[in-house]
């Protein structure tokens, strides 16, 4: 009979490109799981919070018990909730996962139910400065098979905007943005300008072209990444309304949920939110309400694959669908863990698909495929995904921020 007691518990940091934190699990048999903590920009703080908390506590309880190991990590601690702990508790429930599955000689997607459809369908990230860059980019992420394309573009008067890859805050090299996403190497975050009415005015017409220069069927996303008031949401969603968007993401800061009741009422455009979601309480009122059709929350940052279970269960009463978060600050073992549920559940959406960079694959070695449009997890037991202690440790931690953001009328603090 198998020892499935847990041995060890290991929380590795490595930086291949972009910084990582991940939990090693390993039962007194030897059998390894892997989960993913990585908070961008606060990851220290996941690092500390499991090897000086968690660690301890998980040393000889049994590697199968994941639900009473979930309970008793977040339900035994005064102090529920939030991104660190709820990254941590994540990366637990994943390795146990990862472990189970393997113990049973199966992909995860196995124990989770089966295939609900062949793949996940992913969307890229389409950007540039001006209209012709972003056609350029769209055509390149149609040339590598993608089937639905997020939208992002410079604004008139703005040096640098938030997922535009030729930003010069997301220069590429030095102190610059590394791996994709617009963080920083550097003891401080940047600070980039914003200004709302450039970006109403300018948005819509952005679209208009975009449909012009590539047909109705496209699936078009659009992120505005918490930056708009309630009525400015609203002014958004129904101006974008002609060009058919599949969603419109983070129109509003997520902390005052209420006030996407607004608008909803004002717009039709599907509405996308939940990425800086932590539990399902976060999402009571979003889903009894009906007021957003796709829910962002990524297996990191949300209590691990138990939890993201839940929600979506929850959602799926009310015909809402996932739309994980995956941008590379996800490494590969969350995003391995988002698609194994994501094949599996029946309210699947789309899933973000941001490609590492090759040596972030060298150290994690991934086993999920993209082909056709479509994320598959991969047939390999347990989440499919290695951890290559060698490359990893020749990468080491190195401080990086995601930018802050100030209005450029008056230099205040703004939503980033």
């Amino acid at each position: 009979m198998s020892n499935t007691q847990i041995a060890s518990a290991e929380v590795l940091v490595t930086s291949p490109g972009r910084n990582f934190v991940t939990l090693r699990l390993r039962t007194a048999d030897g059998v390894e799981g892997l989960g993913d903590a990585t908070v961008n920009g606060r990851e220290l703080a996941v690092v500390s919070y499991l090897r000086d908390h968690l660690v301890p506590l998980l040393l000889g309880r049994d590697a199968h018990a994941i639900e009473d190991t979930w309970q008793y990590l977040y339900r035994g601690a005064y102090w529920r909730r939030g991104p660190i702990t709820m990254a941590a508790i994540a990366a637990v429930d994943t390795a146990l996962w990862d472990i189970k599955a393997k113990l049973a000689g199966m992909p995860l997607y196995q124990l989770l139910g089966g295939h609900s459809r062949r793949g996940c369908l992913a969307y890229g990230h389409a950007s540039g400065a001006d209209l012709p860059e972003l056609f350029d980019s769209v055509r390149s992420h149609l040339e590598q098979g993608y089937r639905a394309i997020r939208i992002q573009t410079g604004i008139p008067g703005l040096d640098s905007v938030y997922g535009v890859a030729t930003s010069p805050n997301a220069a590429v090299g030095g102190a610059s943005r590394y791996d994709h996403e617009p963080a920083r190497r550097a003891a401080a975050p940047v600070e980039e300008e914003w200004d709302t009415r450039a970006y109403l005015r300018h948005i819509p017409g952005v679209f208009e072209a975009v449909r012009a220069e590539f047909g109705p069927e496209l699936p078009l996303l659009h992120d505005a990444h918490h930056r708009l008031a309630p009525i400015q949401a609203a002014r958004l969603g129904k101006l974008l309304e002609p060009y058919d968007l599949f969603w419109l993401e983070d129109v509003t800061p997520a902390e005052n949920t209420a006030v996407l009741r607004r608008v909803r009422e004002h717009t039709t455009t599907p509405l996308a939110i939940g990425e800086v979601f932590n539990t399902v309480w976060d999402y009571r009122e979003l889903f009894e309400e009906q007021l957003i059709d796709y829910v962002r929350s990524p297996v990191t940052h949300a209590g691990g694959i138990t939890a993201l279970r839940r929600i979506f269960d929850y959602a799926s009463i009310y015909q809402i669908k996932s739309g994980v978060h995956g941008p590379t600050d996800v490494s590969p073992v969350g995003l391995a863990a988002a698609l194994h549920l994501g094949v599996a559940i029946p309210n699947f959406g789309i899933q973000e698909y941001m490609k590492h960079s090759a040596t972030t694959d060298e150290v994690f070695r991934p086993g999920f495929a993209f082909s056709g449009g479509l994320l598959s997890p991969g047939e390999e037991p347990g989440l499919g995904v290695s951890y290559d202690d060698a490359v990893a440790e020749a990468h080491p931690y190195s401080a990086a921020y995601l930018p802050v953001n100030r209005l450029k009328l008056d230099g205040s603090m703004h939503d980033w």
